[in-house]
């Protein structure tokens, strides 16, 4: 019997912790607030700090910067908040996105968590960058250390800090810690799981970017594809060209769960019943048709990368429904995210992040979108894609020993399968910035790995239509950390979660019920429909091909 959470020790008054001595080297509270109750949030405790202050081989100033935020009614239970893109900001501890859609619709600190968030070592808009333009939030690169901390060290480096701060204001540890990120907050939770499995009860991770450098391959493979159609990347892949995409993805395998919904949720099959061909025009043919040119090039980037020799540089990707609509044109072809300013994301998140903290030694590309492109167009698949696993004398890591799982090749999670620690994966299917099969090549890597027994500790669960990190015409509201709680705690394993539609979600369609539910299942399962109620999720069971 796994034990109770002990009632909330005594809350010392917040102020009092800006002062507090946690007998932690090269640690410093910055300030100690309360914060009142607003909007749905708590009173609590808002707590800045910094750690490892020091002078990067680039001259300039590092520290990892933090805040926690203790709340007054407090479960017993720790939240560290890893997050997303580049870093380099500190982003309010709530422990998920403000519409909290894969953590039920209630935020963590809400619900009661303690909750810690940094910036993993370096500041994201440095004004002293600002001369680098659009690369500028990545300069950090060119300091080994801030790479180190961006991959792991902060981390590691934050987890006791946090802990002591908890002991020294409610005045007991912890009864349970958690890890939860998306994205690159999701390779920060993937990477924890391997490095520090012992020092988090249960793990999350969201559309993990585990295998990040060899992703930002994928950008600049992307990118040489698009300019053979139009030299404005934006122009490539219009938007009436995608829906075409997902319209005919959705008419080719949306029945192969058993239910026509607009739904892939067999996507293993989709992968082997949709043809690309039956996007090409056919002579005469001008509508609801693609060039071959187009086709060509989407049936390349869903490939994915490769050398001269046709060795796989990342990962093909899978085929669903959402893709083409929600984010994946965002991601792929163009932004509307400000400060971006319908610059590409290719450029600012694909080529900065590969030239300057996934290349060994840093490539440095100063200017705007023009010139960042321009470094993409120009890249080498043979002689710069290998740069990623690339050392020198200053920087001693590669981007894949920092970044990455040290276990990734052969992954057995060792520390935390024998702490008796949990894992949840979850991975929108039609996420264009990492791909699903990726996850899944780890996944079946790691139950291979593990003699078949890796979902008596992870599990991985394919989330249809949805993009990245929400988003897209799919069910995006799901409470996977009650479920990992659950797990943790009460020993209940996670035979399905249930998801439902995400007002948020301004990509799910029109004609769908708001009260529509379905279960997520753990892989390699889906979601098939069994008869009854269509928008209900006891409608369908977790099957196997």
């Amino acid at each position: 019997m796994l034990p109770l959470l002990t009632a909330p020790g005594f809350a010392a008054d917040c102020a009092a912790l800006a002062s507090a001595s946690l007998n932690l080297p090269n640690v410093a509270i910055t300030g100690a607030v309360v914060s009142e109750p607003d909007k749905g949030l708590p009173r609590h405790c808002l707590v800045t700090g910094k750690a490892n202050e020091r002078t990067g081989v680039d001259g300039k100033t590092y520290a990892i910067q933090f805040e926690m935020r203790l709340p007054d009614d407090w479960n017993g239970r720790f939240l560290h908040q890893v997050n997303g893109g580049n870093d380099g900001v500190v982003v309010p501890a709530y422990g998920d996105r403000i519409d909290a859609p894969s953590t039920g619709g209630v935020l963590p600190l809400a619900r009661g968590f303690a909750v810690l968030s940094s910036d993993s070592g370096h500041q994201g808009k440095d004004p002293a960058n600002a001369a680098l333009g659009l690369a500028g939030g990545v300069a950090f690169g060119l300091d080994p250390q801030a790479r180190r901390d961006y991959g792991y060290s902060a981390d590691i480096t934050l987890s006791p800090i946090a802990k002591a701060i908890i002991a020294q204001y409610y005045g007991r540890k912890p009864d349970y810690s958690y890890m939860y990120g998306c994205s690159n907050g999701g390779r920060h939770t993937m990477v924890a799981a391997s490095r520090m499995g012992e020092a988090y009860d249960g793990f999350l991770a969201g559309n993990p970017g585990f295998d990040l450098p060899k992703a930002a391959v994928q950008h600049a493979w992307d990118v040489q594809h698009l300019l053979k159609i139009d030299p404005d990347v934006r122009k490539s892949i219009t938007v009436d060209d995608a829906k075409l995409m997902s319209k005919r993805l959705i008419e080719a395998c949306d029945a192969l769960d058993g239910i026509k919904d607009g739904l892939v949720s067999n996507v293993r099959a989709c992968q082997k019943t949709f043809d690309f061909a039956s996007l090409v025009c056919k002579a005469g043919e001008a509508d609801s048709c693609l060039p071959q040119i187009k086709v060509d090039t989407l049936k390349a980037m869903f490939a994915g990368p490769v050398n001269s020799k046709g060795e796989a540089l990342y990962s093909d990707w899978p085929l669903d429904g959402g893709i083409g609509l929600g984010n994946w044109r965002l991601w792929k072809v163009e932004s509307q995210i400000p400060p971006f300013n319908n610059q590409s994301l290719i450029a600012t998140m694909g080529a900065a992040s590969l030239s300057y903290i996934f290349t060994t030694p840093p490539t440095r590309t100063e200017g705007g979108t023009e010139q960042l492109i321009a470094f993409l167009a120009a890249f080498d698949f043979d002689k710069d894609a290998p740069k990623v696993f690339a050392k020198d004398p200053t920087f001693t890591e590669s981007a894949m020993d920092f970044m990455t799982p040290p276990d990734v090749a052969h992954p057995t999670l060792d520390g935390l399968r024998k702490s008796g620690h949990k894992m949840i994966v979850f991975h929108g299917q039609a996420d264009p910035v990492f791909s699903l099969n990726d996850t899944i090549h780890w996944y079946d890597a790691l139950d291979a790995d593990t003699g078949g027994e890796a979902a008596s500790f992870a599990r991985l669960f394919a989330l249809p239509g949805v993009t990245h990190c929400g988003g897209g015409p799919g069910l995006d509201k799901f409470d996977a950390l009650g479920a990992l709680t659950d797990w943790v705690e009460k020993g209940k394993a996670p035979d399905r979660i249930i998801a439902g539609v995400n007002p948020a979600n301004k990509d799910v369609p029109a004609d769908w019920s708001s009260a529509r539910s379905r279960p997520l299942c753990p892989w390699p399962s889906f979601a098939k429909y069994r008869g009854g109620d269509a928008e209900d999720a006891a409608s369908f069971t977790c099957a196997r091909e």
